[in-house]
C-alpha cells in the first residue's frame, strides 16, 4: 500500500507547484507598473525693467502671492515724462512743416511773384528801348561808346532780372518738389516714431507680472540706480508644473506623449496627482546624478517631460516624486 500511495503524493506536490509557479508566472506576466524616479520642475522669471533709471519703488515682497497683470514696482518716471514731452513737440512741428509744404504757397505768394514779374518785365521794356536809343545816337556819334555799352549792360540785367522773376512765380504756381514733400514726411514719421519710443520708454518705466505665480525673490530696494535688463524680483509660476524624470531604452515605448500616469510624493503617498508626458528628449544621454533608479548610473536614459495637470501649492521646485504607469492611471484622475 504505501508503494502505491508515494506515487500520489508525489503527483499531488508537483500539482502544487504547477499551481504556484503558474500563478506567479501570471502575476509577474501581466501589465506591471513601470516605475520612475524624477523631480518637479517649476518655470521661474528674472524680471526687470526694460529701461534703466532710479527705484521708485516695489510693491511686493518675498513670499507674495502675484496675479498676472499686477504692477509690481516703478521706476522714477520723470525724464521718461519729459522724453515724452519733447517728443510730442516734434511731432507738432514736424507735421505743421509737412503741411506747409505739401499745401504749396498761398495766394498772397503767387500774387507778390506776380507783380514782381510786372515790375521786372516794365524795367526790362524800359532798359531795352533806352539801349535802341543809345544805338541810333551811337550811329551819329552823339554818345560816347561808354554810354552805349552802359545801357547795354543796363538791358541785359534786367533781363535777368525777368528772368529770375518768372521763374520764381513759376515755382510758386507749381508748388514745393515732391523731394521735397518727400523729405518732410520722413521728418514727420521719424518724429512720431521717436514719439512711440518715448510712450513705450515711459511705459516700461512700471514692471507688471507677466503671469500668476509665487515672488521668490526681490534683489534690489527703492532707491537702487538700475541698468536697463538688471533682474530687480524672481517669480515662480504657479503654471505649468512639470516632472522631469528619465526612462531607459528597454521601457522607452511606454513613454509615449499623451500618456497619462500617476505622481506620488512622499507627502502624500495615497493621493497621487495625475498627468501626462508632453515631451520625450530624441537623444539619449547618461543618467543624472540626482535620479535614483535602481539600475546602473551609466546606463543611457531619455529625458521625459511630464505635465502635472492637477498641480496644487504642496508641490515644490526640485521636489522628489515616483511616477507610474499603471495601466489604470488614465482613469484614476476625478
Amino acid at each position: 500500500m504505501k508503494s502505491k500511495k508515494w506515487p500520489i503524493v508525489v503527483i499531488i506536490a508537483l500539482l502544487a507547484l504547477v499551481a504556484v509557479g503558474g500563478g506567479l508566472w501570471y502575476e509577474n506576466g501581466r501589465d506591471k507598473a513601470l516605475t520612475l524616479y524624477g523631480n518637479v520642475d517649476i518655470r521661474t522669471v528674472d524680471m526687470s525693467f526694460r529701461v534703466g533709471g532710479r527705484l521708485a519703488a516695489l510693491q511686493v515682497d518675498e513670499g507674495d502671492r502675484i496675479r498676472k497683470g499686477d504692477i509690481l514696482g516703478e521706476l522714477d518716471k520723470a525724464p521718461y515724462e519729459n522724453a515724452l514731452r519733447q517728443a510730442q513737440a516734434n511731432v507738432a512741428a514736424a507735421r505743421a512743416k509737412y503741411s506747409l509744404i505739401a499745401a504749396g504757397y498761398r495766394d498772397e505768394e503767387i500774387a507778390q511773384a506776380t507783380a514782381a514779374v510786372n515790375q521786372a518785365r516794365a524795367a526790362y521794356d524800359y532798359a531795352r528801348n533806352f539801349y535802341q536809343r543809345q544805338q541810333g545816337l551811337w550811329s551819329s556819334r552823339t554818345i560816347s561808346a561808354n554810354d552805349l555799352e552802359n545801357a547795354r549792360s543796363s538791358r541785359d540785367q534786367a533781363q535777368a532780372n525777368l528772368k529770375a522773376a518768372e521763374d520764381k512765380l513759376s515755382q510758386y504756381r507749381a508748388g514745393n518738389r515732391p523731394q521735397e514733400i518727400a523729405q518732410a514726411q520722413a521728418s514727420l514719421q521719424q518724429a512720431e516714431a521717436q514719439l512711440a519710443q518715448s510712450q513705450l520708454d515711459l511705459s516700461d518705466a512700471t514692471l507688471a507680472a507677466p503671469a500668476d505665480g509665487t515672488l521668490m525673490t526681490r534683489a534690489v530696494e527703492p532707491g537702487s540706480m538700475l541698468n536697463a535688463g538688471s533682474t530687480v524680483l524672481t517669480l515662480s509660476l504657479t503654471r505649468p508644473v512639470w516632472v522631469r524624470a528619465y526612462v531607459d531604452e528597454v521601457n522607452l515605448s511606454a513613454a509615449q506623449p499623451g500618456r497619462e500616469l500617476l505622481i506620488y510624493t512622499d507627502g502624500r503617498p495615497d493621493r497621487p496627482y495625475h498627468g501626462k508626458i508632453g515631451f520625450v528628449s530624441p537623444t539619449a544621454e547618461f543618467t543624472p546624478k540626482t535620479v535614483e533608479t535602481p539600475d546602473l548610473r551609466t546606463d543611457l536614459v531619455y529625458r521625459l517631460r511630464i505635465i502635472v495637470t492637477d498641480p496644487d501649492d504642496a508641490l515644490r521646485q526640485g521636489m522628489p516624486v515616483t511616477i507610474t504607469f499603471a495601466s489604470g492611471a488614465g482613469h484614476d484622475q476625478q
